[in-house]
């Protein structure tokens, strides 16, 4: 089991939680010679997890990730009934976030829908920003639904994110979910958040 240190997620959703912080300390050290700022960072287990799974392609970080996200929202969400990946920012051929939501469904023998909460990708990249108001004004109304859920009822969804920094996206995301008719509760879930 990876070391955490979970805290709530507060927003507008029911509940919320996020494993760790993504780093402990970073520090800059300089330019290089393409003149951009190099950092030395020491990374919280789940954040370096997240961060070679990401931007290193190492997908053996996969597993050890999506188990423990599944064990909490198991214990946090006991009546979540699907989980939902929240839509990425970066195209990339294997999306991160969804593939640890397929390992979570595993886990948790919850359903999950790749394609339920959709997201028209956006010119301006959010991880760019640093205000809530300034990435809720890129967001827009860029978040919808696609009903993939056949059968009726109103059902309890937690909604998964990789990282979590101002909840501008999150936000946006239970907005347009709030308006489906059949999410009731939503619960979040990331694996690191940043500070405000």
């Amino acid at each position: 089991m990876m070391k955490t240190n979970i805290k709530p997620l507060y927003g507008s959703w029911k509940a919320g939680f996020a494993l760790d912080k993504h780093t402990e300390w970073s520090r800059p050290l300089g330019e290089n010679s393409a003149g951009h700022m190099q950092f030395d960072t020491k990374r919280t287990e789940v954040g370096e997890a997240l961060y070679r799974l990401k931007y290193k392609q190492d997908w053996s970080q996969l597993d050890p990730l999506a188990r423990c996200l599944a064990d909490n929202i198991k214990i946090r969400f006991p009546d979540a009934r699907f989980v939902l990946p929240m839509p990425a920012s970066t195209a990339r051929s294997r999306q991160p976030v969804t593939e640890i939501v397929r390992i979570v469904s595993k886990i948790t023998d919850l359903p999950h829908f790749d394609h339920l909460l959709m997201k028209e990708p956006g010119n301006t990249p959010l991880k760019n920003l640093t205000d809530k108001q300034e990435k809720l004004n890129a967001i827009g109304e860029s978040f919808s639904v696609f009903d993939q859920i056949q059968n009726d009822g109103c059902w309890n969804v937690v909604v998964i994110d990789d990282l979590y920094h101002t909840g501008a996206s999150l936000e946006s995301a239970c907005q347009v979910l709030r308006g489906y008719s059949k999410v009731n509760n939503i619960y979040v879930a990331a694996l690191t958040r940043r500070p405000v």
